[in-house]
C-alpha cells in the first residue's frame, strides 16, 4: 500500500500516518525491554491495540526499525514540550543548550532500556546512517528551538558538534544509574564548555585576515553560499 492510500485509509478513522505509527510505537514500548526493537514487538503492538496488520506493515515497512525511529522522534517532541514549560530566559546561551540536552534525557527517562536497545540497533553498520540522522535531527531541533539564525557552513558545524555531544551523552547516561543522573548532568556541562571553547576559536578565525580575504574573494567571484538551509527542516533531515 502506497503512503497516499495509507493516509486516506487512516484519515477515515481520524488518524494520520505519524499518529498511527506513534500509537504502534507506544504499544510496543512495553515489549522492547525483553524483545529489543524487533519485528516481534511490532506484531505484539498490533495485537495489543487491535490494529489492522496490513495497515501496520504499510505504516512501518521496515518493521521495528520504523518504530525505533518513531520513538526517537517522540522523544524529540517531548523535549520541546519540556522546553516550552521551562523558563530559560535567565540562562546564558550555553546553559540553554545544556538544559535542552538534559531535558531530552528526561523526556525518555522512563524508557531507558528502549534507548539502550535503540543504541544497539543503530550501532549496526547497516543502520548507523539512520542512527546518525536521528541524532542530527535532535541537534537540529535544539538549535532551531534556541533560534539559531546561521545560514552558512556554520549551520552544519553547529549541528555536527552538538550531535557529537548528544551521542556521547547518551552513552554516558546509559551507564549512570543514579536518580536524576547527576553525573550525566555534570558530563553535559563539561562537554558544552568544550563546545563553547570551539565556538570562541571559530569566532576569532572569522575575524582573521585569512578568513576575511577568503570571504571577499568569494564575493568578488559571485560565489553562492555553499549551503542554503530551509527555514524549518533542512534537506535530507525529514523522514516523514
Amino acid at each position: 500500500m502506497e503512503a497516499s492510500g495509507l493516509n486516506q485509509t487512516l484519515q477515515g478513522s481520524g488518524e494520520n500516518l505519524i499518529e498511527f505509527r506513534t500509537k504502534l510505537m507506544l504499544a510496543a514500548l512495553g515489549h522492547v525491554p525483553l524483545e529489543g526493537w524487533h519485528d516481534e514487538c511490532l506484531r505484539r503492538a498490533v495485537a495489543d491495540i487491535g490494529a489492522n496488520p496490513t495497515l501496520a506493515r504499510a505504516a512501518c515497512p521496515r518493521g521495528a526499525v520504523d518504530l525505533a525511529l518513531s520513538f526517537h522522534d517522540w522523544g524529540d517532541e517531548r523535549m520541546v514540550e519540556l522546553l516550552d514549560a521551562a523558563d530559560l530566559s535567565t540562562l546564558r546561551f550555553r546553559d540553554r543548550v545544556a538544559a535542552a540536552i538534559k531535558l531530552r534525557l528526561e523526556a525518555v527517562e522512563d524508557h531507558k532500556e528502549a534507548v539502550r536497545r535503540g543504541t544497539t540497533l543503530f550501532s549496526m553498520p547497516f543502520r548507523s546512517a539512520e542512527g546518525g540522522q536521528a541524532i542530527w535531527s535532535t541537534a537540529d531541533r535544539i538549535w532551531v528551538y534556541l533560534d539559531d539564525r546561521s545560514d552558512d557552513l556554520n549551520w552544519y558545524t553547529k549541528r555536527m558538534t552538538l550531535a557529537t555531544v548528544l551521542a556521547a551523552t547518551v552513552l554516558y547516561w546509559l551507564g549512570d544509574n543514579e536518580e536524576g543522573f547527576p553525573d550525566t548532568r555534570e558530563f553535559v556541562d563539561r562537554r558544552i564548555d568544550d563546545v563553547m571553547q570551539i565556538e570562541k576559536v571559530k569566532g576569532r578565525f572569522k575575524k582573521s585576515p585569512i578568513f576575511q580575504d577568503w570571504r571577499n574573494w568569494t564575493r568578488r567571484k559571485g560565489a553562492q553560499p555553499f549551503f542554503r538551509p530551509s527555514p524549518i527542516r533542512r534537506p535530507g533531515m525529514n523522514r516523514h
